[in-house]
């Protein structure tokens, strides 16, 4: 699991599990793109990697911006070793609440955002590269008010699924990290006054006795991109401390 001199890029990596993410592979000496839709966090978020790490502001829901971002890396890396595609956003609207706007913007970041991700990723990618794309036990489970999100990660499912066979013997995988609920600050924004009650029910319902932390994911997303998991294509990992099974 080295990844020195390892081009990887880390979309959505300023803050929460992409931070951490971009954290694990910066600890393992790569040669890491960050990107996020806000420069000032990105910057932030760099300057806190340190290492090789370039910060590049881009919207994925945007093909214009997307197209930006891999013209820089094709110029500046001439290739990507690593991709994980991790941006994404959800909105909590239960059925009755759930707008047209909402529905659209949660889609187009989650869903058509990541096809063209890793569809323009593609071309800088060779044999031994690798994608993780980061889905969300939500996709199985996605309690009350989750319904959109929820679809748009199983979305990811069958998406991968399928494209492991469009690039077949190509040498490049494409797996689906799939995490539970994680001790982030922005879990605990979203839940506000209730949040230790939420966490108190979450940790009861994992095997383990606890929500994961945000440098497991990370470390779960290192094994998927390595030659650790060479043999590894086209599975979806649950890291949620087992609650999505039982």
């Amino acid at each position: 699991m080295q990844f020195q001199s390892k081009v990887v890029l880390v979309t959505g990596g300023s803050s929460g599990l992409g931070f951490a993410i971009a954290e694990a592979f910066v600890s393992q000496g790569a040669d890491l793109i960050i990107t996020g839709r806000r420069q000032p966090q990105l910057d932030e978020a760099a300057s806190r990697l340190g290492g090789n790490v370039s910060a590049v502001r881009t919207d994925i829901s945007d093909p214009a911006s997307l197209g930006e971002l891999f013209k820089h890396i094709g110029a500046v890396h001439g290739r990507i070793d690593v991709l994980i595609a991790n941006a994404g956003m959800g909105e909590i609207e239960p059925l009755g609440a759930i707008t047209e706007a909402g529905f659209d913007r949660v889609f187009a970041t989650n869903v058509k955002g990541t096809t063209f991700t890793v569809q323009r990723a593609l071309p800088l990618m060779s044999e031994g590269s690798s994608v993780v794309i980061i889905g969300s036990t939500s996709s199985i489970n996605p309690g009350p008010g989750m319904s959109v999100y929820g679809a748009t990660k199983a979305a990811l499912r069958a998406l991968v699924k399928s494209w492991i066979l469009d690039i077949k013997g190509s040498g490049v995988r494409i797996n689906l990290l799939s995490p539970g609920p994680v001790d982030t600050p922005s879990l605990r924004a979203v839940l506000g006054e209730n949040a230790p009650q939420v966490i108190d029910l979450l940790n009861e319902k994992s095997t383990l006795g606890r929500i994961g932390q945000a440098h497991e994911i990370g470390q779960a997303a290192l094994f998927l991109a390595s030659e650790a998991s060479s043999y590894v294509n086209g599975a979806e990992l649950f890291a949620d401390g087992g609650a999505s099974q039982v």
